[in-house]
C-alpha cells in the first residue's frame, strides 16, 4: 500500500466500521484504546483538550469552539465524525486537513498492529488524530464524541473542560431507550475535579449530571441558565442558537485571559472558513432555495421543519434518506403533509431501504416516489421545483456527502 487511495480502501474495507456497517462494527470499550495508546507512547497526554459530547449540535459546538480559539492565536487541532466526502476531514488543525502522506505513513508503520489487536476503524482513526495533535506541537484539541461517551474511544482524553450539548432519543440500541440511560452513557466523559458544561437543562436527566459532577468533584454549567450575549455565526438554522449559547458558555468556562469578546464574536461568524465545516444548514442555491442538512433524528428534524415554515416559498421538496435503526416513526410524525418526498438510499451498507420509507410515507399519507440514487432523487427535485420553491436535502451525512 503506497498510494493515499490504497490506504484509504484498507481502511474502509478491513476495519470494522460503524458508520458503514452499523451494529457489527460497534466495538464499546476502552481497553484496545489504552492499549494502544500504550503502544503509541500516550500521545494523548501530550496536548491541552476539550471534550464534546451530545445528541444533537455537538460537531457544531466542537467547530464553533475550534472557531473561537482560532481567533484567539491558539494554534487547534479538531477531530470529528463522520465525514462527508473524505477521510482527512476528520483529522484538521486549524482548519487544515491532516497531510494524506501522514495517514499512509502511519497506516503503513502500524498496520500489523491494528490487524493484531483488531481495532476498529474508529479506534484508529482516534489513534491516528492523537498522535498527530501530539506531533504538531498544538495549543488544544477539540475532540467530538463519536457515540455515546463512557465507553467512546476518545474517552480516554482527560480534558480541560467537558461538554454535554444536549440528550435525545438516538442510538438507543447502544445507549438504552430512556433519556436517564442515554444521559448516564453520555455523563460518562466527566472526569474528577474537570469543569463540564450541559448545553440544555432537561428536567427529566438534570439529576443524573449533577450527581456524577458531585461524585467526581466537578463543577457543573448549565449553558442555558447563564446570561450571555447572544452571538450571530455563519451557521444558520434555529438550532444554532442553542449550540452558540453552549459553545459561548464553554468558552467562558475555559477561563483563558487572551480571549477577548472580539475573538468570539469573529470566531462565531468565521466557523465555516476557519474550519471548513460543511452540511449544517448549507445553502447550495438560491433559485429555487436549495439546503443541505445532515440533521438525522427526531429532535433534529423538529428543528428543521420549524425552520422550513420560516422560510418564505411556494412548493416543498424533501429529499431524503437514511441509516437504519433510526426511529422513523417519531421522524415521520413531524415531517411537513404539504410537501413532495424524494426518497433513496444513501450508497453505505446500513442504508435504510427506500421501500421501508415508502411504507412508512403511505401511513402518513405524504405524496412521495422512490429513486435509484441519492443523485437522480436530487435531480429530480431540482427538475420539479419551480424558482420560489424551497428543496430540502439530508436525512443523513451520508445523503448529504452525495451531493456535495
Amino acid at each position: 500500500m503506497d498510494s493515499y487511495e490504497e490506504v484509504r480502501s484498507w481502511l474502509y474495507n478491513q476495519l470494522p466500521m460503524y458508520q458503514q456497517q452499523g451494529a457489527v462494527a460497534y466495538k464499546p470499550g476502552l481497553k484496545k484504546m489504552k492499549d494502544f495508546m500504550t503502544y503509541l507512547g500516550n500521545p494523548h497526554k501530550n496536548f491541552t483538550s476539550i471534550h464534546v459530547a451530545g445528541t444533537n449540535g455537538k460537531g457544531s459546538t466542537a467547530h464553533m469552539i475550534t472557531s473561537v480559539l482560532m481567533e484567539a492565536g491558539c494554534k487547534v487541532g479538531l477531530y470529528t465524525s463522520p465525514h462527508l466526502k473524505d477521510f482527512t476531514e476528520r483529522i484538521r488543525i486549524n482548519g487544515i486537513a491532516i497531510e494524506t502522506a501522514y495517514v499512509v505513513a502511519f497506516v503503513q508503520k502500524y498496520k500489523s498492529y491494528f490487524i493484531d489487536a483488531q481495532l476498529s476503524f474508529f479506534e484508529l482513526t482516534v489513534g491516528m488524530s492523537f498522535e498527530y495533535f501530539s506531533s504538531q506541537n498544538i495549543d488544544y484539541a477539540v475532540v467530538e464524541v463519536g457515540l455515546g461517551g463512557r465507553l467512546d474511544a476518545t474517552n480516554i482524553i482527560t480534558p480541560v473542560l467537558s461538554v454535554i450539548t444536549n440528550i435525545g432519543f438516538d442510538h438507543t440500541q447502544f445507549l438504552g431507550n430512556t433519556l436517564v440511560s442515554i444521559a448516564k452513557e453520555k455523563a460518562g466523559i466527566i472526569k474528577e475535579n474537570v469543569p463540564v458544561v450541559i448545553g440544555e437543562t432537561q428536567s427529566e436527566i438534570v439529576s443524573v449530571f449533577q450527581e456524577r459532577s458531585s461524585l467526581l468533584k466537578a463543577t457543573i454549567t448549565f449553558a442555558d441558565a447563564k446570561e450571555v450575549h447572544l452571538h450571530q455565526s455563519d451557521l444558520k438554522g434555529l438550532y444554532q442558537s442553542k449550540n452558540i449559547q453552549t459553545a459561548v458558555v464553554a468558552v467562558n468556562e475555559l477561563g483563558l485571559d487572551k480571549i477577548k469578546r472580539e475573538h468570539v464574536a469573529s470566531g462565531l461568524l468565521k466557523v465555516v472558513s476557519n474550519t471548513n465545516l460543511k452540511g449544517r444548514w448549507q445553502v447550495l442555491r438560491d433559485a429555487p432555495y436549495v439546503v443541505a442538512d445532515v440533521t438525522h433524528n427526531a429532535p433534529g428534524f423538529s428543528y428543521v421543519v420549524e425552520q422550513i415554515k420560516k422560510i418564505p416559498h411556494r412548493g416543498l421538496h424533501l429529499v431524503l434518506g437514511f441509516v437504519k435503526e433510526k426511529d422513523l416513526v417519531s421522524i415521520f410524525e413531524i415531517l411537513p403533509k404539504k410537501a413532495i418526498y424524494y426518497f433513496s438510499a444513501p450508497n453505505i451498507k446500513r442504508a435504510e431501504k427506500v421501500s421501508t420509507l415508502i411504507k412508512h410515507a403511505e401511513n402518513y399519507k405524504l405524496q412521495a416516489r422512490a429513486y435509484k440514487t441519492i443523485d437522480i432523487a436530487y435531480k429530480s427535485a431540482l427538475k420539479s421545483a419551480g424558482y420560489e420553491d424551497f428543496i430540502y436535502v439530508g436525512g443523513s451525512a451520508f445523503v448529504v456527502a452525495e451531493i456535495l
